[in-house]
């Protein structure tokens, strides 16, 4: 990589902030009729650490004029609320529907000055530099703290010439481009992962049951406990601490004092997206637990299957024509579940089976943990290139 020349007061001038960016400006309510289409961005519609903005959204003005921040394209969106501030939930706003958008109040809103450059000020403030120090100077209770708008003004901001700014910018945005590249190859070998992952289980159990030595349902070679679950909300287990694991339908969600269980399980989804799901619909579990009303509790009847080999058989298990609801959320009854059919091969290929799947799937926990490392790299990377474009 070729360097970001730092930025200091000997070639830029150390301006405030609110000198050269309006904060949070005034909207004349009356600009729009109320049948004008614009865009619609809540937070969740702004990406954590990557500046990436999704204005697909529209809707009327007459639906957002009031109750929400107002911003134009060419402003900088800065996440002024925990966690979405820490997470560096920033971006500037291109191609807004009719050149407006709507969104959320947790928004400040940057307008910069013919002084400075749109993405120069956005990459000042997104840089995690500036996020610890704006971190340290929210007000509020503890959990749902904001930066405040008097802070964003009296920060200090280097500011030379916009022939440099320009420079910068562009300099960044190159070394950017480089990362979002790799970036872009780590997440192929992920999602081919995941493929790996399901066609290994798939291959493997199917092979298995061409001359299985049990065909029956679910019922009989398992027994449901769901009776047993009961759920207990964030504001009661938060009145519970403990270590025990507090599980759901796609793993661990906090933990409470006190378990239900303790034994070998297979969890199974009940109500939750089914269709287009690309995670297991189940998976295992050994040990003290508590579980709640969002997943099925089975325990293998170990005379004929193995636990481990159940939660195999089950993972991408045909669940989808068996469900009951909406497209969206689906649901899997007990009954649906315990009377669907099931062929099982001999214990003793099913712990053979098991520990191929094992062997296999190390491999790709292994392979998979470098990438992640190399994501992790990859962001301290992004941030490094911004703390050395303004000195940090």
């Amino acid at each position: 990589m070729s360097a970001v020349l730092p930025l200091s007061a000997n070639n830029g001038r150390a301006l405030l902030l609110g000198d050269v960016v309006t904060i949070n400006p005034k909207f004349d309510r009356a600009s729009f009729s109320d049948e004008t289409l614009v865009s619609f961005v809540p937070m969740a519609a702004v990406g954590a650490g990557n500046g990436k903005i999704d204005i697909s959204r529209l809707r009327p003005y007459s639906e957002v004029k009031k109750g929400y921040t107002n911003f134009r394209d060419g402003d900088v969106l800065f996440a002024k609320v925990t966690p979405c501030m820490e997470n560096g939930k920033m971006a500037v706003a291109r191609g807004l529907e009719n050149g407006v958008g709507f969104g959320s109040t947790e928004f400040h809103v940057l307008r910069p000055s013919e002084v400075v450059d749109t993405c120069y000020v956005f990459y000042f403030v997104s840089g995690a530099n500036y996020l610890k120090i704006a971190a340290r100077h929210m007000t509020g209770a503890v959990g749902l703290r904001r930066v405040q708008a008097d802070f964003l003004a009296k920060t200090q901001l280097p500011v030379p010439s916009l022939g440099e700014q320009h420079r910068v910018v562009a300099e960044i945005e190159k070394q950017f481009s480089r990362l979002d590249e790799a970036v872009a190859n780590l997440q192929r070998v992920k999602a081919n992962l995941k493929r790996y992952v399901k066609a290994t289980i798939q291959d493997l159990t199917s092979a298995a049951i061409n001359r299985p030595a049990i065909t029956s349902t679910i019922g009989d070679i398992a027994i449901s406990l769901d009776s047993l679950r009961r759920p207990v909300n964030k504001i009661e287990r938060a009145k519970r601490p403990g270590i025990i694991p507090y599980l759901g339908a796609n793993g661990q969600t906090g933990v409470i004092d006190e378990p239900l269980f303790d034994e070998e399980l297979v969890l199974v989804v009940e109500d939750e997206t089914f269709v287009g799901r690309t995670a297991p619909f189940c998976y295992y579990f050994a040990g003290k637990c508590w579980v709640n009303n969002h997943t099925h509790v089975l325990r293998a009847r170990r005379e004929v299957v193995l636990p481990k080999y159940l939660n195999l058989a089950l993972s991408y298990y045909p669940f989808i024509p068996l469900t009951t609801g909406s497209t969206g959320r689906r649901k899997l009854t007990k009954a649906a579940l315990m009377a669907a059919p099931i062929s099982l091969p001999t214990l003793r290929q099913q712990q053979e089976i098991v520990a191929e799947v094992d062997r296999r799937l190390s491999i790709a926990r292994g392979v998979e943990a470098q990438v992640d490392a190399n994501l992790q790299r990859a962001q301290s990377l992004r941030q490094a290139v911004l703390a050395k474009a303004f000195g940090g």
